[in-house]
Formats: C-alpha cells, sequence, structure tokens
C-alpha cells in the first residue's frame, strides 16, 4: 500500500512538471506570435493600406496615437531596382500630414529615416494585412503596426492582434475607427525632402 507521505510527494511533483511546462509554453508560444516574415511578397505588400490597429511601447504617446482620424501607407515598386518608395499619411485634427521615404528591404525588414527606425514585418493571421513593428532610435520605443485593405477586421483577427502586443507588453491596443475618412492621396515629387508637416506625422 502507498503511503500518505509517497502520494503527496507525487501530486506535487505531477503540479511542479504542470507549472513548468505552462512557464516554458508561454514564451514559446509568444515566440511564434511575434516571429518575423521568412519571406515578403512583393506583390501582396504593393499598393495602400489603412491602418486598423496599434500599439506604442511608450505608453504617455497612446493618447495621441487614440487621436488619430486614420492613418495609411502605400508602397510604390520599382521593378529595376531593389528602392521601394513608402508614403505615410495620417489625419490628426482635421488635417492631413505625409512623409515619404525611398527604401531598401533586405529580407523581412528595412530601415528609414537615415537609420533611425528599423522596420521589420511580422506574421500576422490576416490574409489581407500586413503587420509591421518600428524599432525607434535603436530600440527606444516599439511601434507595433497593423495594416489592412480593409477598413475594419473580424474580431478573431482583432484578438489575434491583441494577443501579439500582449506578448510584447505593450499596453492595449488602439482599434481605429473605419468610418472615419482616409487622407487623399498625395503626389511626393521628392521624398528625401521632409517639411515640419511631415515630420509632425511620423512622430508615433
Amino acid at each position: 500500500m502507498i503511503s500518505t507521505h509517497r502520494v503527496m510527494f507525487l501530486v506535487c511533483a505531477i503540479v511542479l512538471l504542470r507549472l513548468t511546462s505552462l512557464s516554458h509554453s508561454a514564451p514559446l508560444a509568444c515566440e511564434a506570435l511575434v516571429r518575423p516574415l521568412d519571406q515578403l511578397d512583393l506583390h501582396h505588400l504593393e499598393g495602400r493600406w489603412a491602418m486598423v490597429a496599434a500599439s506604442l511601447s511608450d505608453l504617455s504617446l497612446m493618447g495621441r496615437l487614440a487621436s488619430r482620424d486614420s492613418a495609411t501607407a502605400k508602397f510604390s515598386i520599382n521593378t529595376c531596382d531593389s528602392n521601394i518608395l513608402l508614403r505615410r499619411s495620417m489625419s490628426l485634427n482635421n488635417t492631413c500630414h505625409y512623409s515619404a521615404y525611398n527604401i531598401s528591404l533586405e529580407g523581412s525588414r528595412f530601415t528609414f529615416d537615415n537609420g533611425r527606425v528599423t522596420t521589420n514585418f511580422i506574421h500576422t493571421s490576416c490574409q489581407d494585412c500586413i503587420l509591421m513593428s518600428f524599432d525607434v532610435e535603436s530600440g527606444k520605443r516599439q511601434h507595433f503596426y497593423l495594416f489592412s485593405r480593409r477598413r475594419q477586421l473580424e474580431q478573431e483577427e482583432v484578438a489575434d492582434f491583441r494577443a501579439q502586443v500582449k506578448c510584447l507588453h505593450m499596453p492595449p491596443p488602439v482599434v481605429m475607427d473605419p468610418s472615419k475618412e482616409l487622407c487623399p492621396e498625395e503626389l511626393v515629387s521628392n521624398p528625401g525632402t521632409q517639411t515640419e508637416e511631415n515630420r509632425e506625422g511620423k512622430k508615433d
């Protein structure tokens, strides 16, 4: 007959093993959720995208993020070389702000703004979305932006994004209002020239 002490020992050992398994599975699950893309499909990337949800590592900037009416990113690909034109727009307080950058992809990442910002494309469960993680000023801040061809996602897709944000220990994301109008597209003749208004549009 098994003694009471041995039974208690076995129960404690099983509980400890389960707790250890859970503690290891959570980081592994998060590692899979926020892994960078292995390969970027340029055909999928090209065109205009609307921001549908976003989070910032700096809690003090979340209010400004939430005050945006809308935001877009447009990628124009030159098939003759590896250069890509990234145009961004943001509607804030009934005013549209624009910025444009020439970027060169390195796998599934690129840098811009004179090397101040490094961007990685991250896996997402949304089929018509792109998810970008912006590492600003060598990790001083992280911006996590989900863009889509649609203005509004399914609840499951938003839930998946929330889980990714939680894995990064960032504040709960802002979900954009799909009824707000996007800024009209603006032709940029010299993407290397940034006006004061343009710089305002890229702070977060």
